[in-house]
């Protein structure tokens, strides 16, 4: 269990929150959620211990390990990758290498020495009882996605987004009492989200994980710590629960104060529209019959603002979209596309999925034509217009102006007054508006993009990643608004909310440089793999 008494957090003048009491108990699984910049990343670090100076008390009992999913990727470069995730351990990691110098260096002959190898033995026995900690940080490491040929090399010879699922496999492996998760889905495909899930859904202990991905905190947690109004408070259920809790008060109040006389209906209408799919029909059920009992004075409705997204094509598409002929693509001897051929009919939703490192990123930009395929064409319709939206915003959006400036930089001619509304749409008031470009987070320049993107105009659009850096609210706002968008979508992302909500065709590449190319939404693209039909 976890314990926050009378919690005050400020920076400068400025109250982060205040007056916080909860207990974390063992056996529940927390979904911290709350605006960018509400202080999610700040509570996390204040519960493992990492920020020491606030006000107030956070007690773990002693007997409790604490496992905190680490932020720096490079940490242990000089480690191997067996023994980076070994040293989520520290008791057992320690023991294991003082004996294995002892053994090598110490004097037989000497009763220390021999005596220390017993305690060590003894520690060994207790932290690993198997003797399996090889074989056990195999498994995990392979479930997320490092091959057991890498297993000894050093952890310099991985790129970033291998060395932070090391780093989740550290935290996993000793299975800590209270574990502390932020963004553990970072740079993980969907298959290894997935394993992820099941594999948080067995944990006993308590947890708490932040996460933008919405998919992910239904299927694992059963609490909501919501940080709003500089409050956190605790809702029992997961993200929908508690989003269609917070929604449905929302509207109860705004038919109050406008004394309208169908309440009901309108209440119904929002579950049956947030459950849509067949799939959620019975969550749909269960969850009516949840507000039917519901206290909704207890629940405070959001002081968040959901971003106003809107893609509008200003040209019609003609008969033709895109075509992609014979392209094969490699990177000295990986080859990472071979021999792809796919047709785009106008206004085709489609989502671009696969492994990391499978092709997704290098086939955007060949269709895009910033890299020009060792092999095949590219042949775009004669109505396309364009917009892209690159994985690296901060590559991009660049320079010592102001968000205005940026925005006005692409098209001169555009009215201010249509540039400044399009910013306020995506949540910049006027103030902010006038921001420095360099300034700005990760998050606000993925927002920025997505401005740019709406002012172009273009009716097909080609994004990778877009829901990176986005919060839940913004992520849900993309959603919809591709799912409305009169034009084409291919977009490379692993959320599969955002996937379900908007794909009308699933596009797999393998790891051989081959594909597969479904017809249907993502949901059944699902299924159908489940089946063994793909």
């Amino acid at each position: 269990m976890v314990t926050v008494q009378n919690l005050i957090m400020r920076f400068g003048n400025r109250v982060l929150f205040q007056d916080i009491n909860l207990k974390l108990d063992r056996h529940k699984r927390y979904g911290l959620i709350g605006a960018n910049g509400a202080g999610k990343t700040t509570f996390l670090k204040i519960l493992s211990g990492e920020i020491e100076e606030y006000e107030g008390d956070v007690i773990i009992p002693k007997s409790n390990r604490v496992g905190v999913l680490g932020q720096n990727q490079f940490a242990y470069e000089e480690y191997t990758i067996m023994d980076a995730v070994l040293f989520g351990n520290k008791r057992l990691y320690d023991a294991i290498k003082e004996k294995e110098d002892l053994y090598a260096n110490g004097d037989f002959e000497d009763d220390a020495v021999n005596n220390r190898l017993a305690e060590l033995e003894v520690i060994s026995v207790e932290e690993d009882p198997t003797y399996e900690y090889e074989v056990k940080i195999g498994k995990i490491l392979e479930n997320v996605g490092i091959p057991a040929s890498d297993h000894y090399n050093l952890m310099s010879s991985l790129d970033s987004a291998d060395k932070f699922k090391v780093l989740l496999a550290q935290v996993l492996f000793p299975k800590p009492d209270v574990l502390f998760l932020d963004e553990p889905t970072n740079n993980l495909d969907i298959e290894t989200i997935s394993w992820l899930e099941n594999e948080l859904k067995r944990h006993e202990g308590t947890m708490v994980v932040i996460s933008h991905d919405r998919h992910f905190l239904n299927a694992v947690v059963t609490n909501i710590l919501d940080v709003d109004y500089q409050k956190i408070r605790e809702f029992t259920g997961n993200y929908d629960d508690w989003y269609i809790a917070a929604n449905v008060l929302a509207k109860q109040l705004e038919l109050d104060n406008a004394k309208q006389l169908k309440e009901k209906d309108e209440l119904e209408a929002f579950v049956r529209r947030f459950s849509a799919n067949a799939s959620k029909a019975k969550q749909a059920t269960s969850r009516q019959r949840k507000l039917d009992k519901m206290e909704l004075e207890d629940i405070k409705p959001s002081s968040r603002r959901d971003p106003s997204i809107v893609f509008k094509a200003k040209r019609n598409m003609g008969d033709e979209a895109l075509d992609i002929i014979n392209i094969s693509h490699s990177y000295g001897d990986n080859e990472v596309l071979k021999d792809i051929t796919l047709k785009f009919e106008p206004d085709e939703k489609v989502a671009l999925i696969g492994g990391n490192g499978v092709g997704k990123t290098t086939l955007l930009k060949i269709i895009i034509e910033e890299i020009k395929p060792d092999e095949g064409e590219v042949k775009w319709g004669a109505t396309i217009e364009q917009s892209y939206f690159p994985q690296d915003t901060a590559d991009t959006i660049s320079g010592k102006g102001t968000l205005y400036d940026w925005l006005r930089g692409h098209d001169p001619k555009r009215d201010i007054a249509e540039i400044r509304n399009c910013l306020g749409r995506m949540l910049f008031n006027g103030e902010q508006q006038e921001k420095s470009v360099e300034s700005i987070s990760g998050g606000e320049k993925h927002r920025m993009m997505l401005s740019k993107l709406m002012l172009e105009n273009g009716n097909f659009l080609v994004l990778d990643e877009p829901s990176n850096h986005l919060d839940l609210e913004a992520i849900v706002a993309l959603g919809e608004a591709l799912h409305n968008f009169k034009g084409n979508v291919i977009c490379v992302s692993h959320d599969r909310e955002l996937l379900d909500a908007y794909a009308t065709r699933i596009i797999e590449l393998q790891a051989d440089g081959s594909l597969i190319d479904f017809k249907g939404t993502y949901e059944e693209f699902a299924e159908a793999r489940t089946k063994g039909e793909i």
